[in-house]
């Protein structure tokens, strides 16, 4: 039997880009590094990068890669890692798919409002896609489905990081994650 400091799981961080989910993540891990949780965090960036590079940017794409990380996630998660995934997964179904795939499914719902999301861009996507240069982009030509029912829901533009940080950990501690 697993105990539950080595029980494994996934936070799973949905928002629209910029809106700060691999920043929070990233705090998140850090935090659950220091209490001596095995961590792993997939990233949609790198993950674009590496298994899902032949992938694009459609609707068919974008679920065909949260398929690929889900099944990663899964892995990682029933060998009693703690998972932190920080991609915008704009899809309800796709997110659905994941909590089923994997049990124990955290969502993190990233909230933050899109002309906020717009003045943090620090690639300029949201710029070039408003521009006609990137024709797919995640709330603005393509929907954001919000999730109806997350776990924890961070509004990163009325919380700063830490506060941020300690209302995840304090949910894993409250579920047991960390016992």
């Amino acid at each position: 039997m697993i105990s539950n400091n080595t029980k494994g799981f996934t936070l799973w961080f949905t928002g629209l880009p910029s809106s700060g989910k691999s920043t929070l993540a990233d705090e998140v891990a850090r935090e659950l590094e220091k209490k001596g949780k095995n961590t792993e965090r997939l990233d949609g960036d790198l993950f674009r990068q590496t298994i899902s590079k032949d992938l694009g940017f459609n609707p068919e794409d974008i679920k065909t890669n949260l398929e690929r990380v889900s099944f990663v996630a899964h892995l990682l998660t029933k060998n009693g890692v703690a998972v932190l995934v920080s991609f915008v997964s704009p899809y309800r179904e796709s997110r659905q798919k994941a909590r089923k795939e994997i049990g124990n499914f955290i969502e993190v719902y990233v909230k933050c409002p899109i002309e906020e999301c717009i003045k943090r861009d620090p690639k300029q996507n949201y710029k070039k896609a408003l521009a006609g240069e990137i024709a797919n982009f995640i709330g603005l030509t393509l929907p954001y489905e919000e999730p109806e029912n997350p776990e924890i829901t961070i509004e990163t533009n009325k919380e700063d990081l830490k506060k941020s940080s300690e209302k995840v950990i304090a949910f894993l501690e409250k579920q047991g994650y960390l016992n």
